[in-house]
């Protein structure tokens, strides 16, 4: 394993509480304030997706919510933007891992379109 490109730097003069999330399954720590997006940098592999192309693996970038790199699932929730989320004690975060999978619910209208007819 190597070291990971970013490290938080400590400050000794602040006596902080710290949360425990997990990612992919393994118990990390983080500070309150933390964003999701900074505790994926710190680890190795700094990923926090995988390309759904190529399988490439992408990390946060912008960390304003602009570029939409930092996507992963947290809580259940795919495609969150984690450069915007602050971490929460027991968070569950996955690396995003190729394309998205949508369950898409399609409501009952009462009406089926053939063509450009409407039958009831």
């Amino acid at each position: 394993m190597t070291a990971p490109l970013f490290r938080k730097l400590p400050d000794d003069r602040v006596r902080v509480h710290l949360l425990t999330l997990t990612v992919d399954g393994q118990a990390i720590t983080a500070e309150p304030g933390d964003s999701v997006a900074s505790v994926l940098l710190r680890l190795d592999p700094p990923a926090s997706r995988t390309t759904p192309v190529t399988g490439s693996p992408r990390a946060p970038y912008c960390l304003m919510g602009v570029c939409f790199e930092c996507l992963a699932i947290v809580d259940g929730v795919a495609s969150t933007q984690t450069c915007l989320v602050e971490v929460g004690e027991g968070m569950c975060v996955q690396r995003q891992n190729g394309r998205r999978e949508m369950a898409i619910e399609v409501p009952d209208c009462g009406a089926m379109a053939i063509g450009s007819e409407v039958s009831r």
